[in-house]
C-alpha cells in the first residue's frame, strides 16, 4: 500500500528536455517536412507525452466541452479521433497531423489567435511518433493502477545507492551530464532536515550526525525526522495549500471561522502515515462511510474551504 506521507515525500527529479528556445518554434511561414521532425528518444507514453500537448494546445476547442467543441471533433476520446482526422500508422493520411504542419495560416491548427505558443519542434515530433506507434490512449493517470517499472540499465553501476538512483543516473547519462560528487555530512543533514521537516537542523543535532561514525547514521537521522511531528507539519502545507484552507471566511466582511481543527487532523493523517486512498476517501465522504466516526466527519471539513458568506438568512 502507497501511504500518503511515503508517496508525497518523494521528490521525483524530472530532468526532461527544458523550456523551448525561440529556434525551436516553427515560424508560420516555415512548413517543416515531416520526415525531418527530430525523433523523441524513448518509447511513446500517452499521458506523459501526448495527453499535456493536447490538452494544451487541443482540448479547449476538440475537448470535452460540448459548448466549445469546434467541428464536431474530440481529441480527448480515441474512438472519435479514429473517426475523423488520425489513421493509426499513417501520417500523411491523418488530417490531425496534416493540419500541424501546414503552412497554410487558415490551416493550420492550433490556430494562431488561440495558443500562446506554437508547437515546438519536439512536441511535433512526439504526435508524430504517436501516430505512427498506433494512436495507443491511456485513461487518466489518477485512474491507472501504479505499475513497478523495471530498473534501467546504466553505465556506472558502481553509483546507485537504491533504485531511484538508477532512473536519475539513467537520465543523466543520457544527456552526457556526470552525477555531482557526493556532498559533505553537514551539507547532507542540513538537505534531509530541510526536505522532511522544512526547518534547518538545530545545532547538536549536526553535531550529533557528524560524531556519529556507525553504518546506519544517515538512516538513523531519516527515521527520527520522520517520527517529528514537524515532519507532518511541513507535508501538511502543500495539501492545506491545495485545498485553499483557512482560518477566514475570505467572503464579505471574511470573518474568523475555526478551520484549524481540519488542519490538525491534515497534520495527524501525515505523521500517522494514513494510506493515501483512505485519506482521500474521508476528506470527500467520510460522514457517509458506515459507522462513520466523528474523525471521520471532521475530515470532510475540506469541503469547507471556501468563501462563506454571513448574508441574513443563509445556512450554516
Amino acid at each position: 500500500m502507497l501511504s500518503l506521507p511515503r508517496l508525497t515525500g518523494l521528490f521525483f527529479l524530472l530532468l526532461a528536455p527544458g523550456f523551448v528556445s525561440a529556434d525551436d518554434k516553427i515560424p508560420a511561414d516555415d512548413k517543416i517536412p515531416a520526415e525531418k521532425i527530430p525523433a523523441a528518444d524513448g518509447p511513446i507514453r500517452f499521458n506523459r507525452d501526448i495527453r499535456p500537448i493536447l490538452s494544451e494546445h487541443c482540448f479547449t476547442c476538440h475537448g470535452p466541452d460540448a459548448k466549445q467543441r469546434e467541428a464536431d471533433l474530440r481529441l480527448d476520446l480515441r474512438s472519435s479521433a479514429l473517426e475523423s482526422s488520425i489513421i493509426p500508422g499513417d501520417v500523411e493520411g491523418s488530417e490531425f497531423f496534416q493540419r500541424i504542419i501546414s503552412d497554410d495560416p487558415d490551416v493550420r491548427m492550433p490556430p494562431e489567435e488561440s495558443s500562446k505558443h506554437p508547437l515546438s519542434k519536439q512536441q511535433i515530433s512526439l504526435l508524430r511518433r504517436w501516430i505512427t506507434t498506433g494512436v495507443e490512449y491511456e485513461s487518466h493517470w489518477a485512474f491507472v493502477a501504479p505499475k513497478r517499472p523495471a530498473l534501467p540499465e546504466v553505465k556506472n553501476a558502481a553509483w546507485p545507492k537504491n533504485a531511484i538512483d538508477r532512473f536519475v543516473l539513467a537520465k543523466l547519462e543520457q544527456q552526457g551530464i556526470a552525477p555531482s560528487a557526493r556532498a559533505d555530512r553537514a551539507t547532507l543533514i542540513r538537505r534531509l532536515t530541510l526536505d522532511l521537516t522544512g526547518l534547518p537542523p538545530a545545532p547538536e543535532e549536526v553535531v550529533a550526525f557528524l560524531e556519529d561514525a556507525s553504518p546506519g547514521a544517515y538512516e538513523n537521522v531519516v527515521d527520527r525526522l520522520l517520527r517529528s511531528n514537524r515532519y507532518g507539519e511541513h507535508l501538511a502545507r502543500f495539501w492545506l495549500d491545495a485545498a485553499r484552507y483557512a482560518d477566514t471566511n475570505g467572503y464579505q466582511y471574511d470573518l474568523e471561522r475555526e478551520q484549524w481543527v481540519w488542519r490538525d487532523w491534515v497534520i495527524h493523517a501525515f505523521n500517522a502515515n494514513m494510506p493515501f486512498d483512505q485519506f482521500t476517501v474521508e476528506q470527500l465522504a467520510g460522514d457517509l462511510l458506515p459507522h462513520a466516526t466523528d474523525q471521520q466527519r471532521l475530515a470532510t471539513a475540506f469541503h469547507r474551504n471556501h468563501p462563506i458568506t454571513i448574508e441574513g438568512g443563509v445556512i450554516d
